[in-house]
């Protein structure tokens, strides 16, 4: 069985998907871009907009029962390798051992132009 996850505290789905899915002991996040829910904007910066990602992954994974600890896989997607190691200074704030696997790509273009777009899998039970 699965059903749609779906909260105001991040961004809605720019497209026909869901912001998450639960299925079995599993939440699906989609991609999240760096969008602030409040203003609507997209931060400057790789710094700024990895944050902004991270905290709409994880409001999306507390709508769905679970948290950043929960985590098994993420996936990041990012307009500029050399964003690397200032990405990744963001991400380690928000998570500890035993880390995520993880696979981050270079890409030629994300959606409103933005620096990264951030998904994630959870695990339940």
């Amino acid at each position: 069985m699965r059903s749609s996850i779906d909260t105001n505290h991040a961004p809605k789905a720019i497209g026909p998907y869901s912001q998450g899915i639960r299925a079995g002991g599993f939440v699906f996040v989609s991609g999240q871009l760096p969008i602030d829910l409040e203003s609507g904007e997209i931060p400057g910066g790789i710094a700024n907009q990895t944050e902004r990602s991270l905290k709409n992954v994880q409001a999306i994974l507390e709508a769905g029962g679970c948290t950043m600890s929960d985590v098994v896989e993420v996936s990041i997607f990012l307009k500029d390798m050399n964003d690397f190691a200032a990405m990744n200074r963001v991400y380690e704030r928000f998570f500890e051992e035993p880390y995520p696997t993880r696979a981050a790509v270079e890409v030629a273009r994300l959606p409103m132009d933005v620096l990264v777009e951030i998904k994630a899998s959870a695990f339940v039970g």
